[in-house]
């Protein structure tokens, strides 16, 4: 009789953590950040994205951050959205190179001229034995060198 209790007890108690294991969420794609965003990989989204009209005025790394100054017509700029999305493709070049595109969400409707700087998380960019990488930003002039 106690042996059958036991095996009840043991076997509930197998039960609930493996349920209380499920209900965890799994924090491995989650990157703390001291940036304001976080570079999005994903091909799909990269082809289909669309931007609104801007001007880059001023962009650059500091740490982990990529710092986009930006100029767009607006009223204050409190409203706009950004995203920087990577393709996911990497050149193959030394040091390799990846290919991105900003994007401006902006339904603002004033003829202000208003700039704004936003950062980007680059640590999604980082490929796995290397310490550095040519970021190419579509509209940009010029590519931007990632060292990590």
């Amino acid at each position: 009789m106690m042996k059958s209790i036991l095996k009840n007890i043991i076997f509930f108690s197998v039960i609930a953590f493996c349920f209380m294991n499920l209900q965890c969420e799994d924090d491995d794609d989650v990157i703390d950040s001291i940036c304001d965003e976080v570079t999005v990989v994903n091909k799909d989204i990269y082809d289909n994205l669309v931007s609104d009209d801007f001007q880059f005025v001023e962009v650059a790394i500091t740490d982990d951050c990529l710092n986009i100054k930006i100029s767009a017509s607006g009223c204050d700029g409190a409203t706009w959205g950004f995203e920087l999305v990577d393709s996911g493709a990497v050149a193959e070049s030394s040091p390799e190179q990846r290919y991105l595109k900003f994007q401006l969400v902006n339904e603002e409707l004033c003829d202000a001229v208003i700039q704004k700087t936003i950062s980007f998380d680059l640590r999604p960019l980082q490929i796995q034995g290397s310490t550095k990488i040519i970021l190419n930003i579509e509209g940009l002039q010029e590519s931007v060198t990632y060292s990590y």
